[in-house]
């Protein structure tokens, strides 16, 4: 459904929300190894509408992979950055981690892309999480100091679809993670805080290590980590729990809007006006 109004009371953002067909489409995309992956990554941007010079492979010094980087201008001089890394460990499909939250990268694109914005919004396909970060190290470490000036926030998306939406609260800046919980009570979607210390880090670490604002959504519960699904052969697309996929989309394709409208810098107190 296009055109659709998130709205309440107390809030009201536009988007266009995808329908769940277009979601799952993409999610189902996943086949091949790391190269093959960047390569649907590219074709799902343009198939989106981000094309030209606003879609470039991104060398990576390390890599033989590429960042996949998507701009959607704004009006204003301030960024916002959604990111997700592509790559997968060799064992199992790689669809939870961490395809699930790649091939949401387009679709957030194409939900805003059509209304104005304050922000220039930056979608980067992460290379080589899974050695190190890499592809997220090499590009927080070589933005400039005016770059990390104008970025109001930093929104990763790492293994969605196991569970309802969550949030790596132990790891997030507290007004994003305080905007992010009033969206979803705005929007009566579920959101739980779940700290996943046992993973070590991901690739918003980078970000807020150089003092931007940033924030990891994700959705690995107590149970799937016991059950070892990432970094198996069980990490397949059997493992999705389609229903709360397409609410993490919803969920997340809000946050992103509501941020471009009020997005707040770190240690501000997130608006009144985003919920209850």
């Amino acid at each position: 459904m296009l055109a659709a109004l998130f709205a309440s009371p107390l809030f009201a953002v536009d988007l266009d929300r995808l329908p769940r067909q277009t979601i799952e489409t993409r999610l189902k995309q996943y086949a091949g190894n790391d190269r093959q992956r960047e390569s649907t990554l590219l074709g799902l941007f343009r198939e989106a509408g981000c094309d030209g010079a606003n879609l470039t492979e991104s060398p990576v010094k390390g890599s033989k992979l590429p960042n996949v980087v998507c701009v959607l201008p704004g009006s204003g001089p301030a960024t916002i950055i959604v990111g997700a890394h592509y790559d997968h460990v060799d064992y199992g499909n790689g669809v939870v981690d961490n395809w699930s939250g790649a091939s949401l990268l387009p679709s957030i694109y194409e939900s805003l892309k059509t209304h104005p914005r304050r922000h220039t919004f930056v979608f980067v396909g992460f290379c080589d999480e899974e050695k190190g970060e890499v592809g997220s190290h090499f590009y927080a470490s070589h933005m400039t100091k005016e770059e990390v000036a104008a970025t109001d926030a930093m929104v990763n998306m790492d293994t969605l679809g196991l569970a309802p939406t969550e949030v790596w609260a132990s790891h997030a800046d507290p007004a994003l993670f305080n905007v992010l919980a009033r969206v979803a009570v705005a929007v009566e979607l579920p959101l739980s805080a779940v700290n996943v210390e046992q993973v070590g880090s991901t690739d918003s670490e980078q970000f807020s290590g150089r003092k931007i604002p940033s924030i990891t959504i994700h959705s690995l519960t107590q149970k799937a980590w016991n059950d070892q699904i990432l970094h198996t052969k069980k990490d397949t697309i059997d493992q999705i729990r389609l229903d709360d996929y397409y609410d993490s989309y919803r969920l997340i394709a809000a946050f992103a809007a509501y941020l471009d409208e009020r997005a707040p810098r770190s240690g501000q107190n997130p608006p009144a006006q985003a919920g209850k």
